[in-house]
């Protein structure tokens, strides 16, 4: 596989030659689990439990794959609805009861049918086209009540990924199969979109199956994302840095905005 970069010198593509953000999920699926448990992890658990647990109220989770903060939000007796446009993610997940496949840009659910909306670990970065964003936001606007919490936690390191090629990123045991994962990094700066190339090594009883797939993620300032929420009808409350609730500053782990619903 060549790496491939991006001209600075070529002219902007037509937004919607832009490849589609869910593109690459029912791919990714058999193996989120394993991956997030070897980088994220649970350690953002905690915090939506504590804010969800705050809710006078239904709470729904946007792009909630396999169930990874569902499933606790669960188990802590929170009222929770999950969303995901992935079947395949959906099968995974333990609570299926609790989670409805649909696009988040088009929820479908009753208006001001929830108290809070969560947004977890960059899912409204997978939203990669011109106007995504803010459709999904009116959306969820539409199904919040009226002072009700929108949650987001972006990943604000994306961008400054370097551009790589077939990169051995992890290994390990994953049941009966040993799983390598190879990876390239491509950047499309002038829209701020990272596209990682996935290739996930399988080795079982002697046999080995790659599986290839891309996912691309778009990164937003804070100051962006908090323009797009008012228009939205939200009133951004406060920016975190991280899962703790520590102070926000551009350096940050993580990028957490928590916006009321006007």
């Amino acid at each position: 596989m060549k790496k491939r970069t991006s001209n600075p010198q070529s002219p902007i593509p037509n937004p919607d030659q832009v490849r589609e953000g869910w593109l690459g999920w029912d791919q990714y699926a058999p193996f989120y689990d394993w991956e997030n448990a070897r980088t994220l992890g649970r350690r953002d658990v905690p915090f939506w439990i504590n804010l969800a647990r705050q809710a006078d109220g239904g709470v729904l989770e946007l792009g909630c794959g396999t169930g990874r903060i569902t499933e606790p939000l669960v188990k802590a007796g929170v009222d929770v609805v999950g969303v995901d446009r992935s079947a395949a993610m959906l099968a995974r997940a333990r609570h299926a009861a609790s989670s409805v496949r649909a696009d988040i840009r088009a929820l479908p659910f009753r208006p001001h049918s929830f108290a809070m909306v969560l947004a977890p670990y960059g899912i409204l970065q997978s939203l990669t086209r011109r106007g995504d964003m803010q459709s999904t936001l009116v959306s969820a606007a539409g199904v919040l009540r009226a002072g009700g919490t929108f949650g987001i936690d972006l990943v604000p390191d994306v961008p400054k990924w370097r551009e790589y090629a077939n990169r051995v990123q992890l290994r390990g045991r994953s049941g009966a199969s040993h799983l390598t994962l190879i990876e390239s990094v491509r950047q499309d700066r002038r829209r701020r979109l990272t596209t990682f190339e996935q290739c996930y090594v399988e080795r079982r009883n002697g046999r080995t199956r790659r599986h290839q797939f891309e996912l691309t993620f778009r990164t937003l300032s804070v100051a962006t994302m908090a323009k797009q929420l008012e228009r939205a009808g939200f009133r951004v409350e406060s920016v975190l840095g991280d899962y703790r609730g520590g102070a926000w500053n551009e350096r940050a782990d993580v990028w957490i905005i928590l916006a009321k619903k006007g």
